[in-house]
């Protein structure tokens, strides 16, 4: 633990009133709306890249890893579903994202790449920014690394990598998702150690275009690996493996549905909700529409039925519906979907029900690694010229090899959330502490809150988050 200690944050001594962990999405939207509420607040957001904004999703500089959900579902404005549409619009007209012209479907039906809906994010942000500031509010990035935290009943004191401290009247994790592929675990099998970035097309370009890769996961990260693969000028098999050997289906477009969920109330189990989800579905199918139709109805109901399950239920959705729910909800963009799809008809991709149960000392340069096929006893070697591990986000924080969370859990700020999905809150964003106690002083949003919500990553969830802790910060007597 750090001996570093800090003196009161009082008032006069605090550095901001507000501080935000985290320059990502999560901390980007947190800012843009307290900027944009009346009243005068200063604001720290502690972010070690050089730019707000961006975060790990959407520093992508590939134009084929894009979002997985087209424009109409992707706004930042909890008010307005068309602003990524009109501001998308807008920078095409102008002439940004040429590639677009490619597509012969509305704007708001784009998927466009991350990286420019991380300059979306950073324009709405600055537009933010110009009114905090007449207005009176401030709002300044503090480049740095988060590695320690306390509070006492005056505040917060935040300590940097390079030993500087912050106090501010508050502080709010938002550290955004944890990706397996990037993040240090403290129960590794040395994967990582082992494996390519799924994202880094520069490194795959320096493997032998015919050499077998080997992906752990079948997620979208998957559907990522394989076309940074592409761009990079593989050419070789590509072999996936997954306790369940199951795909994201494609997004597509469906027309709208009843919303069932809204009707009938009395569905609160996973069993209820899984056995009317497919008779949904089915007379859907029966009327000549798509599946996908009565699904997308159920995403705005997730966090009620999420929060009034008990604990059993809980469990038996992450063990029995999780998968299927992740393959059918988290779909693929459709263009690298198509890419998917066409190298698995050519036989260049194959997929494996099976488990991975670690790396085996490597033989003349290749690596080996043992799994577990799926209805068998007994593991099997399997080499490889390449490993990448697409295993998607680590949500428990007990895993994840970073100062800061290593240190909250260590001093009982934070407790692991439910079913150890993220840190466990109050519904309005405050981190409970070992004794179960709400902080008046910690507060967190976005990914974090996984166990509060289970689906508490996508823009819109986060957009709506942002906008329910402005308001609850913005009315504390800091």
């Amino acid at each position: 633990m750090s001996q570093n200690h800090c003196g009161q944050a009082t008032p006069a001594t605090r550095d901001a009133e507000i501080l935000i962990v985290g320059g990502g999405l999560s901390g980007a939207l947190l800012a843009s709306q307290l900027l944009r509420l009346p009243g005068r607040r200063r604001m720290l957001v502690i972010e070690p890249r050089s730019e707000l904004g961006r975060g790990e999703a959407y520093s992508a500089v590939e134009l084929g890893h894009t979002l997985n959900g087209n424009a109409a579902r992707m706004s930042v404005d909890p008010d307005n579903a068309d602003d990524l549409t009109h501001w998308l619009t807008q920078h095409i007209a102008g002439g940004g994202w040429p590639e677009s012209g490619r597509q012969s479907v509305p704007v708001s039906e784009l998927f466009p790449p991350r990286g420019l809906f991380g300059v979306y994010v950073q324009q709405r942000l600055a537009e933010a920014l110009q009114l905090g500031l007449e207005q009176g509010s401030s709002l300044s990035h503090v480049r740095g690394e988060a590695v320690d935290l306390e509070t006492d009943s005056d505040g917060v004191c935040l300590t940097l990598a390079d030993g500087r401290q912050l106090r501010g009247g508050v502080a709010v994790l938002a550290t955004g998702m944890f990706p397996a592929a990037r993040t240090p675990q403290t129960r590794s099998s040395g994967l990582n150690a082992a494996a390519l970035d799924p994202w880094d097309v520069a490194a795959m370009a320096r493997l032998d275009p015919q050499a077998t890769v080997l992906i752990i996961g079948s997620g979208l990260t998957m559907v990522d690996a394989v076309v940074s693969l592409e761009q990079a000028g593989h050419r070789g098999p590509i072999e996936v493996f997954s306790r369940h050997g199951l795909l994201p289906h494609v997004r597509r477009q469906p027309p709208a549905w009843v919303d069932f969920l809204a009707a009938d109330l009395k569905l609160r189990s996973p069993r209820q909700l899984l056995r009317e989800v497919r008779r949904q579905c089915r007379e859907a199918q029966a009327q000549g529409i798509d599946w996908q139709a009565p699904l997308d109805t159920v995403r705005v109901h997730i966090g009620r039925l999420w929060s009034q399950a008990s604990e059993a239920q809980k469990r038996q959705f992450v063990r029995h519906v999780r998968p299927w729910w992740e393959s059918h909800h988290h779909r693929s963009p459709p263009l690298s979907a198509e890419r998917v799809a066409r190298l698995h008809a050519e036989g260049r991709l194959r997929i494996h029900a099976a488990a991975y149960q670690g790396l085996e000392p490597s033989v003349e340069g290749r690596l080996t690694i043992r799994l577990r096929y799926r209805g068998t006893e007994h593991s099997e070697r399997l080499e490889g010229d390449a490993l990448i591990n697409s295993s998607g986000i680590e949500y428990d924080w007990r895993r994840v090899a970073r100062p800061l969370p290593q240190q909250l859990l260590a001093r009982g700020l934070v407790i692991p959330g439910p079913l150890a999905l993220g840190i466990s809150a109050t519904a309005e964003g405050a981190v409970h502490n070992a004794r179960g106690q709400a902080s008046e002083r910690l507060f967190a949003m976005g990914p974090p809150l996984r166990g509060l919500w289970w689906e508490s990553t996508a823009v819109t969830d986060v957009a709506l988050q942002a906008k329910a802790l402005a308001a609850r910060l913005a009315a504390l007597p800091l």
